[in-house]
């Protein structure tokens, strides 16, 4: 099971700090992908981490803004998210797959477990 926490409200240029903690097992070997979905749109990649490897992938979108990043003493990986823009304003949800290859990172489909959903809304 994944547990996403840590949205809330936050003014433009604020930061948040998404948690995905794992129960039941742990991230090795695992990729974890962070996704968000705005609403009317489809669910979209935003970070991805290798938990094996410590290698990361980003959307361009949020690149130099955004860190995912893992605690494997912890079970969790981290979204930082910094200088927020109204646009990242979604749910966003994490992910995990075993068995993904690394040119599919970015593909909803391909993730086989995921967490309910954490609203994040930039506002002022």
């Amino acid at each position: 099971q994944l547990q996403a926490s840590g949205g809330g409200l936050v003014q433009p240029g604020g930061s948040l700090r998404l948690s995905c903690a794992a129960s039941g097992f742990t991230l090795d070997y695992y990729a974890i992908g962070w996704f968000r979905q705005a609403p009317g749109k489809e669910r979209d990649i935003v970070a991805a981490v290798w938990t094996s490897t410590g290698s990361t992938d980003y959307a361009d979108s949020v690149k130099g803004r955004f860190t995912i990043s893992r605690d494997n003493t912890k079970n969790t990986v981290y979204l930082q998210m910094n200088s927020l823009k109204p646009e990242d304003t979604a749910i966003y949800y994490c992910a995990a797959d075993r068995n993904i290859i690394r040119s599919s990172w970015w593909r909803a489909d391909q993730y086989d477990y995921w967490g309910q959903g954490t609203l994040v809304t930039v506002s002022s």
